[in-house]
């Protein structure tokens, strides 16, 4: 079975920036899109950015200009770059991979507080 792990968050200012990682346990093949969601506390989870096999690329309004999600099929991994953090972005970012053999597979969360 294999696993998606994120590294990355943690407490940051307004205004800071962050990378969130994302990487496989094992090879995945035949993804179709790597996704990262978040969820706020109190709120229910949502889009953030994915990327397609092919590198289109969907974010969800609150974040475009700030974030930038890039994937790498051949090696299983997605990252987001994150800028210009608002206290709004406080939440648990979560990667999701949709693959043709394993469907969605989930990771298990990052927090990013975004605080002063």
């Amino acid at each position: 079975q294999v696993h998606l792990v994120e590294s990355g968050g943690g407490l940051v200012q307004p205004g800071g920036s962050l990378r969130l990682s994302c990487i496989a346990s094992g090879s995945i093949r035949n993804t179709n899109t790597m996704a990262w969601y978040r969820q706020a506390p109190g709120k229910q989870r949502e889009l953030v950015a994915e990327v397609t096999r092919g590198g289109a690329t969907t974010y969800a309004a609150s974040v475009t200009g700030r974030f930038t999600i890039s994937g790498n099929n051949a090696k299983d991994t997605v990252y987001m770059q994150m800028r210009s953090l608002k206290l709004e972005d406080t939440a648990v970012y979560y990667c999701k991979v949709n693959a043709v053999w394993y469907g969605d597979i989930w990771g298990q969360g990052t927090q990013v507080p975004v605080s002063s």
